[in-house]
């Protein structure tokens, strides 16, 4: 079977899991990541139990094209095009002001992480589900982010509905660069 036909038959699994409330363990263009649909609260909070993680420690979301980010933020500062035209990895950008997102995603302070990603399973799952994926390090909160599928602790392949059969054997992946963006387009490098 070729790539695009594994990529299509992953998607479509995906989808299933995803419409119905469900959490996915997914490749990213980064690193592995435990995702749901961004706009459900319910499966934002399964996310945050299988990382016991404290729903106060916000997560990030994937879209697939950077004309989507208006529909989540309410001031996306002009300087946010180039740095996203111009980043040369993976870049988390935090906006203030989001909406339409599930409100246990979305910072105390308004804030949330978007990221534009360029890997071609998140770019047409998204736009296939057609909502943006919650994206997490697929660890246990205040363990070591994993640098490939191997080091996947099982109490998290046990606990998502839907392991993604696909790139498990990449080795090595590094977690996006993050920059905070204020309203006025002052820029907060978080991690290079």
């Amino acid at each position: 079977m070729d790539r695009k036909e594994i990529i299509r038959q992953e998607i479509q699994k995906s989808i299933e899991v995803l419409e119905k409330g469900g959490v996915i363990l997914y490749p990213t263009d980064t690193i592995w990541g435990i995702g749901c649909d961004a706009t459900n609260p319910d499966a934002v909070k399964k996310v945050y139990d299988i990382k016991q993680r404290v729903e106060t420690k916000s997560m990030l979301v994937l879209i697939n094209r950077p004309e989507r980010i208006p529909s989540y933020v309410n001031d996306m500062p002009d300087v946010a095009w180039d740095l996203i035209e111009y980043a040369e990895k993976p870049l988390t950008i935090i906006y203030s002001n989001a909406k339409n997102l599930a409100d246990n995603l979305v910072s105390d302070d308004g804030t949330i992480g978007i990221r534009v990603s360029s890997f071609d399973f998140n770019r047409i799952l998204i736009d296939r589900f057609k909502k943006p994926i919650v994206s997490t390090s697929a660890n246990i909160s205040g363990n070591p982010s994993p640098g490939c599928f191997a080091d996947i602790d099982d109490e998290i392949k046990d606990k998502v509905d839907y392991v993604v059969n696909l790139d498990q054997d990449i080795q090595n992946s590094q977690p996006s660069s993050i920059i905070k963006l204020g309203t006025s387009g002052e820029i907060q490098i978080i991690r290079g």
